[in-house]
């Protein structure tokens, strides 16, 4: 089986040395393995719900496009593609909010932000929250789903998006049969996070970016400002909360990176540290500037690229959505028709936790299927209200709360992850409508 992973980039701003380090080094290289099947798009619609700049948007998509294009993406391999040209896309977004409940949507990170920034500033609970903000899960499910990705790759604060793409697949198939992928979050925890000028986390929202193509002496004019401590020359330095001792390690083979270590300790001078920084950065930045300042030049090329790519992109999805069209019921007057499942039938069939004492004193619990198949086996509790916290977790918080459950369950006796989640999805869909 040919593994396919999925990549979004929104594009609301200009791209600068963390994304290089965090998501565009890393994603290029994965995109040459063997057996890989590499989705890349540039998320335009999304970029919607947070900027009502249409010029930025357009101008950003180009940055981002040929960025990656100069890092040594190769469309040839991939299918890199922009959001906004896959109509079946937002198609899905719509199917997807009709199985989607609103208490799982209630739970997502970037509405619950906005709700308690309202709430601290005293202001209405909805206040500057928009349709878009709350269906933002709704529309990554469906960037994903269309296209059967089975990983994402995702930084810890993001796993939660693709737990609620899980969910919703798994809604989608109850009701209308195993159609849907469920993905699963990628973590690569050895991929850097870069410090800012500042030492914060680079990041456009602290204004500490250093520009991934900016000219060469603007480069060094940014690293020059980077924030040091006031110790002299000849003075030891740490290298621990050193930002320009960490953004130099994320550039740096272990030679290189042990060299500026000694460096550091024999008192090396600030100034020093930094050209050495500049001149590491540009040796790998440099030679593909040229390639992105004759894309940035060349838009047409930059669009041609990537109209192929939706057309690879639409080669898969709409034979898909045509299925799933069907599946639900949207068919031609001439297509054979299925008898439609009671929606009572529907509400029996839903798995069910079963909480019991065994002869042993202490208390259990497990999650059973419609057909009495046990899904999931909890390990003992001295008590019953422990185990019905367990219980009470699950419930509302479904696959989420697995692994921090995993010592409280008895996983080798239960059935696989997919499941698993599929059945806690049902269960939070019932509960929210």
């Amino acid at each position: 089986m040919t593994l396919r992973v999925l990549t979004g980039i929104t594009t609301t701003g200009t791209p600068h040395l963390g994304n290089y380090v965090g998501s565009i080094r890393a994603a290029v290289r994965a995109s040459r393995q063997p057996g890989v099947q590499s989705f890349y798009f540039l998320a335009d619609y999304h970029a919607l719900i947070k900027c009502d700049e249409p010029a930025r948007i357009q101008r950003s998509t180009l940055e981002i496009a040929a960025s990656w294009l100069a890092a040594g993406l190769e469309p040839a391999r991939v299918t890199f593609y922009r959001q906004s040209d896959i109509p079946e896309i937002p198609e899905l977004t719509w199917l997807l909010t009709c199985v989607a409940g609103k208490g799982l949507l209630n739970r997502a990170h970037a509405y619950k932000a906005m709700l308690d920034k309202n709430a601290a500033a005293g202001q209405d609970a909805d206040n500057d929250v928009t349709a878009g903000l709350f269906m933002y899960p709704v529309l990554m499910a469906a960037d994903i789903l269309l296209f059967s990705a089975h990983q994402v790759p995702v930084g810890r604060d993001q796993i939660q998006h693709i737990e609620m793409a899980r969910d919703m697949a798994a809604s989608f198939n109850h009701l209308y049969g195993e159609r849907l992928t469920l993905p699963s979050a990628l973590i690569d925890d050895s991929v850097a996070t870069l410090p800012g000028l500042d030492g914060r986390k680079m990041s456009k929202s602290y204004d500490n970016t250093i520009a991934l193509f900016a000219p060469a002496e603007q480069l060094r004019r940014q690293i020059m400002s980077i924030v040091t401590d006031s110790r002299a020359p000849g003075e030891p330095k740490d290298t621990e909360g050193s930002a320009l001792y960490q953004i130099h390690r994320a550039f740096a083979d272990d030679d290189e990176a042990a060299a500026l270590t000694r460096a550091f300790a024999d008192g090396i001078a600030w100034a020093d540290a930094k050209q050495q920084l500049f001149e590491r950065i540009e040796r790998e930045i440099g030679p593909m500037r040229e390639r992105y300042a004759e894309l940035m030049a060349h838009p047409e090329e930059v669009e041609r690229l990537l109209q192929a790519g939706a057309q690879k992109a639409r080669a898969i999805a709409t034979p898909f959505m045509r299925e799933l069209r069907h599946a639900v019921g949207l068919r031609p007057m001439s297509a054979p028709s299925v008898v439609a499942t009671p929606k009572a039938a529907a509400k029996s069939a839903l798995p069910t936790f079963k909480q019991y004492r065994e002869a042993d004193g202490r208390f259990y619990f497990k999650l059973t299927d419609a057909a009495g198949r046990t899904l999931l086996q909890s390990r003992a509790f001295d008590a019953p209200r422990e185990a019905g916290q367990a219980v009470k977790r699950l419930q509302n918080e479904g696959a989420a709360a697995l692994k921090e459950l995993a010592p409280q369950l008895d996983l080798s006796a239960s059935q696989t992850e997919d499941h698993i989640a599929q059945a806690l999805a049902l269960l939070m869909q019932a509960a929210a409508q």
